[in-house]
């Protein structure tokens, strides 16, 4: 098996898309820039720090369920995608950026028991942005 080594990797046609080709003639073209997580982060939220995370600065905990996680490296604007998960205990798994919402710098997520006014502390809660760093 042969190891590649590189502290940069630059496309021919488009410097953000690299052609990877994987088996027998599998070809696919990728934005390397667009298809990467800029920010990623796993959390208890019952306890006050960060399971794992990327590009990360701190976790705040704003009150049962409500969680903000602010950004190491802001965003270039505010309309990234951001998937969540959030789940352990029975009853949890509504989800919502609560009304802290979606900014440059931070994300705010709030678990709830399935009601919309009603915040729990979820035991698996995770996030995720993809997008523009600024």
């Amino acid at each position: 098996m042969s190891t590649l080594r590189t502290n940069a990797l630059e496309g021919m046609d488009a410097k953000n898309s690299i052609t990877i080709v994987a088996g027998a003639g599998n070809i696919t073209t990728t934005n390397v820039q667009e298809g990467i997580a800029k920010v990623w982060a796993s959390f208890d939220g019952s306890s006050s720090g960060f399971l794992d995370s990327f590009n990360c600065a701190s976790l705040t905990d704003h009150g049962t369920g409500d969680h903000e996680v602010n950004y190491s490296n802001s965003m270039n604007n505010d309309d990234y995608a951001h998937p969540f998960h959030f789940g352990g205990t029975a009853g949890q798994g509504m989800l919502r950026t609560g009304g802290r919402g979606v900014n440059t710098g931070k994300i705010g997520v709030v678990g709830t028991n399935g009601a919309q006014d009603s915040g729990q502390d979820v035991t698996a809660s995770g996030v995720a942005v993809f997008g523009d760093l600024a």
